[in-house]
């Protein structure tokens, strides 16, 4: 089984209205259409663009204000979807529930479907500036194509999460970033790295870029966009399947073939998977 997968590099810039952010939305669907891609990353936090917007002041919005745009938000992307007969894993976008903040993955179905997976690990940042609540549990997602999991940002710098999904049979993980240095954007890919190998799977890996000038803590992004395999031979010798140059608007795009997965589980080079010592330590499945 093969899924085309492609990711936005998604540029940060103010704007004055929901229209422009959706007009922005839908030109890198357009794109990643004209690619015929079937699952489609968008990068964690890209929704915060929509803080940009004046209030009545003319002053930006603080974090709290975010889930005010999670009906247009939904909308938007389920239309989307249903037009482009694509997968869209719609980055995150930060929605309220019962009175707390949640940094939370959607993912928009072609035919109408939507699921989330909360984030579930949480940085100082967004524990002490924003006040974000950790999400308790972990989903994979069945797909026509094949299992796949959303884990956010610092979730993949935490091996036992990606064991988990990985145990409850996902094959691809798509990982929405946000990161605003080269320190943070290269532990996001290092990490990346490295759970491809442990657990022989496939990362789809994507970050913001540019800027917003009039939002706290987004005025930086460092990202670059990438599709990152186990390191074996019927892969590409350093792990990528394919990456975009950092910091630029763009789209990158690549095969994702499942049964190259099933191919090193059972005779690769190592068989990582199969090797574990679970007589040692805990065995997630």
């Amino acid at each position: 089984m093969k899924m085309r997968a492609a990711a936005v590099q998604y540029h940060l810039h103010s704007i004055s209205s929901f229209d422009e952010f959706a007009a922005q939305a839908e030109h890198y669907v357009k794109t990643a259409q004209e690619f015929e891609t079937e699952f489609l990353l968008f990068p964690e936090f890209f929704t915060t663009q929509l803080l940009s917007i004046p209030d009545e002041q003319g002053n930006a919005r603080g974090i709290e204000s975010l889930p005010d745009y999670t009906s247009a938000y939904l909308d938007l992307f389920r239309d989307l979807a249903a037009r482009s007969d694509m997968h869209i894993i719609a980055g995150t976008h930060v929605v309220r529930r019962e009175g707390k903040l949640y940094n939370t993955a959607h993912l928009f179905y072609p035919d109408g479907r939507v699921e989330t997976q909360e984030k579930i690990h949480i940085t100082p940042t967004e524990v002490h500036e924003w006040n974000m609540a950790k999400g308790d549990g972990l989903t994979v997602f069945q797909t026509e194509k094949g299992t796949i999991a959303m884990l956010t940002c610092y979730d993949i710098e935490f091996p036992e999460i990606v064991r988990m999904a990985r145990a409850k049979g996902a094959d691809v993980i798509f990982c929405p970033s946000c990161t605003d240095d080269r320190h943070g954007f290269h532990r996001v890919r290092y990490c990346c790295h490295a759970r491809t190998i442990e657990n022989q799977i496939y990362i789809v890996t994507t970050g913001t870029v540019g800027s917003l000038p009039t939002v706290d803590f987004m005025r930086g992004n460092f990202g670059q966009a990438a599709v990152l395999s186990p390191n074996d031979v019927p892969f590409p010798p350093k792990g990528i399947v394919a990456e975009g140059e950092i910091n630029d608007d763009m789209i990158i795009v690549a095969d994702l073939d499942l049964s190259l997965l099933d191919q090193v589980r059972e005779k690769g080079s190592v068989t990582t998977w199969r090797d574990r010592r679970t007589d040692l330590y805990t065995d997630w499945s």
